[in-house]
């Protein structure tokens, strides 16, 4: 960034509070290089692009990033808080300006609550702005808040955090525009700072006040976890789900004890407001100070069950600090690790997009993608008027109501137009995507939306792809640093383990197959969901039920608002019989496929399926009286075993149980490697197997010692799929599947969503799949810095039938090069070319790239080259990379070719005024 010099005494730099943020920079050392722009043109674009005023919003996920932090949050929430009983309270004033006189003259605290008369009032979360003079409920401090925004913005009302003052500026700069923001951005850092002397925090030992219930919640929990241990003596449940109960119930009771240490503190502790404010640390910091260390990691990601109940006020014994030590060295470790894999991240991400430039206003392409809410469970994560804001409409929307158009296709969906199709209840719409532009070289501007450093639609000349590629791999660093700062304390998402109706409604099964036992029905199939329904037969919600749930209501009956209608137990898949009859073993052979373990704390046998030699299949077979069979079930390797060979079960019984591997703490150590694998398109270790067309299951004679699955289509379409060795199928036979459903567990391979699915689908997957990643850590991205990474990884073809074009078959090209010489052999009238796209990792892409320049300077720089030379390749200059190398000005920005042609004329003669 560019800054105007001021002269100083000393020898340090100074640099402005509010740019830390943007620098990642901090007084405790840091070294940073000042340049002087020399010719016209550099000191030109420094002031006009560079300067720090001009950067207020972060390219990553265009929300500002000058705004207030640190001191300057604490201050204006100090400021803004309200205390009962302060002197002055119940005073009424007829303006702003008289209650400023007043807390000049001593006469009312800056925390009273006063009333005060205001022109307008401004509804932050709305972002309203409510016209009318009015008498409210306020607080001194408040006022002289609200002295600092500008004039008729509105009287915000609220006790401030980092979010909130966030949103103040973010509202500020579409109301007022740039040169207001900045002023305003200045009077906060001036106020801020001033009040957060004035207010004086400081933290003492004394400030950390543990909740007085601490000892009974964890007696509670001790009660809890000896029941547990109880049960796993009788033999009730096995080791796994011992262990996964137990970090639960401690899970669970750490939250609490965090929850009530929040609701004791007084709002006024200088370590709540520090919290509470987010001007520094988290409340997971403050568990930790005040309530309790809670569970604790090994190095292996595997969680101790026995937790860290002592607090750092307390202290920690001996064995505790043990305990402590080993999260906390691993934090470091991967620190420095983490941080070398973050930057090659970044590295092969900004190679891989950085031809990508703006050079169009518009394709005119007639394809787009279809955005809707992202929900998990049911809660909605993001929203659909986030996902489309700054995006472009591909058709109308329309209000289907009135018939009116809120948006035209072509039009940018501003804030406003997004919040309507929200309100309307549209829940799916079309917009144009960066993955589907059809600009030769490049994206066009309409493809890409909104610039979101700028918020207006992106300029030609626009570097997309380094954008994208940074957006995507600065936050990395941050999510490698994050284990640190918590100490290796672990945190991990409680299992859920029931579903709750947010409607009243008519219950609807949906391809469940069940059975009744007492007043409950025992789900028997996956891939079956229920759905609630409103009187009228529209669908309000609808779940996934998982095998073996138990359901409370049955089929069209009436279901309450938030009554628990499906529990399950989330650390087991069940192995359940469908029908009633004698239970008979086959090739459960002891010692070679089973073990029967007797174990030393329950004194209960267990028999469990073990590594067994390919040729056996161990599976129970259910016979009728006469013997004839009635259902099949293999059983794979880590089953336990539930029933006696000759015994006579009830449909809906528990054949087998097998434990779900859960406890690993979700960690962004295992994030920024998932992100690899996804943009390197990696093949993953034990990949799922998914059926490639829609049909009807059967299990047909093993081949080569392992079982097949045949899926057949109604058309009579026949495919037969091999399940590996010791895994168990997610389908029973007569199960309906769609294509593209998983067979067997496991991680989806990528290759097989484009072949089965398409590349749309494939598409939506990954970004989602990325996202996932980083919301886990709270990082926001917008989506399009991914779908622009992604098409490059989707931007070659592969040559089924060349036609009457010059291609070979098997070739693999770029799709740009492919449309082009499709469109001449169409012209001429001749067979154009069939191909089906093919997904490269982004180190492939970036080698395959045409530019054999740029692709050299990135890895394997001789057989680049070799290859180069052999072919007889040109390099045309058109990406970023090969114009640094070569020494010209970057096709970018100010160096787009259109943008040096400009010449300046003098006028010859001025016209004069008669």
């Amino acid at each position: 960034q560019a800054f105007m010099p001021v002269l100083i005494e000393g020898k340090a730099i100074k640099i402005h509070p509010l740019v830390c943020t943007a620098f990642n920079a901090d007084f405790d050392g840091d070294q940073m290089a000042v340049h002087v722009p020399l010719s016209w043109e550099a000191q030109m674009e420094t002031r006009l692009l560079m300067l720090s005023v001009n950067n207020v919003f972060s390219p990553a996920d265009g929300r500002p990033i000058l705004t207030p932090t640190q001191d300057i949050v604490l201050g204006c929430s100090f400021l803004t808080k309200e205390k009962p009983k302060a002197k002055g309270e119940g005073m009424v004033f007829s303006s702003p300006e008289e209650v400023i006189a007043a807390h000049n003259d001593n006469a009312v605290e800056l925390h009273a609550r006063i009333k005060a008369r205001v022109d307008s009032l401004y509804d932050l979360e709305q972002g309203k702005l409510l016209e009318n003079r009015q008498l409210i409920e306020t607080s001194a401090g408040r006022v002289i808040f609200n002295q600092t925004l500008p004039p008729g913005f509105g009287f915000v009302n609220l006790e401030l955090n980092k979010s909130n003052i966030g949103a103040i500026v973010a509202n500020c700069y579409k109301r007022y525009g740039h040169g207001a923001t900045i002023s305003l951005l200045e009077r906060l850092k001036t106020l801020g700072f001033e009040y957060a002397t004035i207010g004086g925090m400081s933290i003492s030992i004394d400030d950390l006040k543990i909740p007085k219930a601490k000892q009974e919640i964890l007696k509670e929990a001790q009660e809890e976890v000896a029941r547990v241990e109880n049960q796993y003596r009788k033999g009730i449940i096995t080791d796994g789900e011992r262990y996964n109960r137990v970090i639960d119930i401690w899970t669970h009771t750490t939250d609490r004890i965090s929850d009530l240490l929040f609701k004791e503190m007084d709002p006024f502790n200088p370590i709540f407001m520090m919290a509470d404010s987010g001007a520094r640390g988290s409340r997971l910091q403050v568990r930790q100070l005040a309530g309790m260390r809670g569970l604790m990691a090994k190095p292996s990601g595997e969680i101790i069950e026995n937790p860290i109940t002592a607090n750092f006020r307390e202290g920690l014994t001996v064995l505790e600090y043990f305990i402590s030590t080993h999260g906390a060295r691993k934090g470091l470790a991967d620190t420095a690790l983490k941080t070398a894999d973050a930057g090659y991240l970044t590295r092969r991400l900004v190679d891989v997009a950085q031809e990508l430039i703006i050079t169009d206003e518009d394709c005119g392409t007639l394809n787009g993608i279809t955005l809707s809410s992202i929900i998990e469970g049911d809660d909605i994560v993001v929203p659909l008027k986030e996902r489309i804001a700054g995006r472009v409409a591909l058709d109308n929307v329309v209000d289907i109501v009135t018939d009116e158009i809120i948006a035209e296709a072509g039009a940018e969906l501003t804030e406003e137009k997004a919040d309507m199709i929200e309100s309307l209840g549209i829940e799916k719409i079309r917009i144009r995507s960066v993955l589907t532009c059809e600009a030769g070289r490049g994206v066009c501007s309409k493809c890409y939306g909104r610039s979101l450093a700028t918020g207006k639609l992106a300029e030609q000349g626009e570097a997309i792809g380094v954008i994208a590629a940074q957006s995507i791999g600065e936050p990395g660093t941050q999510l490698t640093m994050r284990t640190f700062h918590i100490g290796g304390t672990a945190s991990r998402i409680v299992e859920q383990s029931s579903i709750k109706s947010k409607n009243k409604g008519i219950i609807k099964y949906h391809n469940l197959r069940v059975v009744e036992k007492g007043r409950e029905f025992i789900v028997l199939n996956r891939n079956g969901a229920i759905s609630i329904n409103s009187e009228q037969g529209r669908e309000l919600e609808r779940y996934l039920i998982p095998q073996g749930s138990l359901i409370s209501i049955a089929d069209s009956k009436e279901a309450a608002k938030g009554e628990v209608f499906v529990r399950w137990d989330p650390y087991t898949s069940p192995i359940l019989t469908e029908v009633k009859g004698k239970v008979r073993f086959e090739d459960l052979k002891e010692n070679v496929c089973m073990r029967e373990e007797l174990n030393p704390i329950t004194g209960v046998t267990e028999r469990v399926v073990v590594e067994h030699k390919v040729e056996y299949h161990p599976q129970m077979i259910i016979l009728d009286a006469k013997d004839e069979v009635l259902g099949i079930y293999p059983l794979p390797i880590g089953a336990h075993i539930l029933v006696k060979d000759g015994q006579h079960i009830d449909a809906g019984e528990l054949l087998a149980k097998i434990p779900r591997v859960s406890g690993k703490t979700r960690d962004i150590t295992g994030g920024l490697p998932r992100v690899a694998e996804l943009f390197e398109a990696r093949r993953p270790k034990d990949p799922a197997v998914i059926s490639e067309i829609d049909g009807f299951v059967e299990f047909s004679e093993s081949k080569k010692n392992q079982r097949v699955i045949v899926v057949r289509s109604s058309t009579g379409m026949k495919r037969e799929y091999a399940i590996p060795h010791g895994k168990h199928p997610n389908v029973y036979k007569g199960d309906r599947v769609a294509a593209g459903q998983q067979l067997v567990d496991g991680p989806v391979v990528l290759q097989d969503i484009l072949r089965v699915s398409g590349d749309k689908v494939l598409q939506e997957y990954l970004v989602n799949e990325i996202q996932e990643v980083y919301r886990l850590q709270g990082v926001r991205i917008n989506d399009k810095h991914i779908e622009v990474i992604i098409r490059q990884m989707l931007k070659k073809v592969r040559i089924e039938d060349a036609g009457d074009t010059d291609f070979l078959s098997g070739q693999h090209l770029d799709k740009s090069k492919f449309q082009k010489e499709n469109a001449r052999i169409a012209k001429k009238g001749g067979k154009p070319a069939q191909a089906t796209p093919v997904l490269l990792g982004i180190t492939k892409a970036s080698l395959t790239t045409e530019s054999f320049i740029s692709a050299a300077s990135f890895q394997e720089t001789t057989r680049v080259l070799t290859d180069a030379a052999a072919s007889g390749k040109k390099d045309e200059l058109l990406g970023l990379k090969e114009n640094v190398i070569v020494g010209h000005l970057i096709p970018a920005g100010t160096g787009l070719k259109s943008h040096c042609s400009i010449e300046v004329v003098k006028e010859a003669h001025p016209t004069r005024k008669n």
